[in-house]
Formats: structure tokens, C-alpha cells, sequence
């Protein structure tokens, strides 16, 4: 079950209802625990999950972080043009400037993570 004080333990936890794939939670699994949860039809549920997605999408598209409170920060770094190197041949070639993207977990979720 969730943490001691955590919002979100009665929506989704680890084990009970899920049906993961090979140990990874999908949107159709958050639905599933959303529509078990709460009780909104599945449709509902999958169309929350989607439109939640979606509004996180559209603020790191528009150079925006996302920071959600107990979980963790997306966190987007420009990175400026560098030379690099094939290792294969070291022949030096220009890496052109990006934009990345990193997630850096919470500490509550890292305590969860590491079972404290």
C-alpha cells in the first residue's frame, strides 16, 4: 500500500487490480485503477489519463518543467553545441545544441523506490 500521508495511495499501488505487463505500468493499467478506484467508466478513466498526459506534454514542449509534488520533476536542459569523437574511427564531429529531457525523482519516491 502507499506511504503514510500519501495522497494518491487509494488510486494506484503497487500489486492489487494491476495487471502490469512484464513489471511496467501503462496508461491502460492507471485507467484500470482509476475506473476500480473512483468508479468512473473506463472511458472516463482513460480519457483523465489521457488529458493528464497530454497537458504534461504540452508544458514540456513549450519549455516548461513539470514538477509533481511526492513524485518527481521533468526537468528540461539545453545543451550547447559540443565536439565529440567516434570512438570507432576518432575522427572529432560536431554534436549540434538539444534540448533534454531528465526526471529527477522526489525523495519521497526514492524512499518507496529503495523500500524505506
Amino acid at each position: 500500500m502507499g506511504a503514510v500521508g500519501d495522497p494518491f495511495a487509494h488510486v494506484l499501488y503497487e500489486g492489487e487490480g494491476i495487471n502490469m505487463t512484464a513489471g511496467t505500468l501503462t496508461r491502460a493499467d492507471i485507467a484500470t485503477r482509476i475506473n476500480q478506484q473512483i468508479g468512473l467508466s473506463r472511458n472516463e478513466s482513460a480519457t483523465i489519463v489521457e488529458s493528464i498526459l497530454d497537458h504534461m506534454s504540452d508544458a514540456l514542449a513549450t519549455g516548461q518543467n513539470v514538477k509533481i509534488s511526492g513524485f518527481g520533476t521533468f526537468v528540461l536542459r539545453d545543451k550547447a553545441q559540443r565536439i565529440g569523437r567516434n570512438p570507432k574511427t576518432g575522427i572529432e564531429v560536431p554534436i549540434l545544441p538539444r534540448r533534454v529531457m531528465t526526471f529527477r525523482a522526489s525523495q519521497t519516491m526514492r524512499g518507496r523506490v529503495a523500500g524505506k
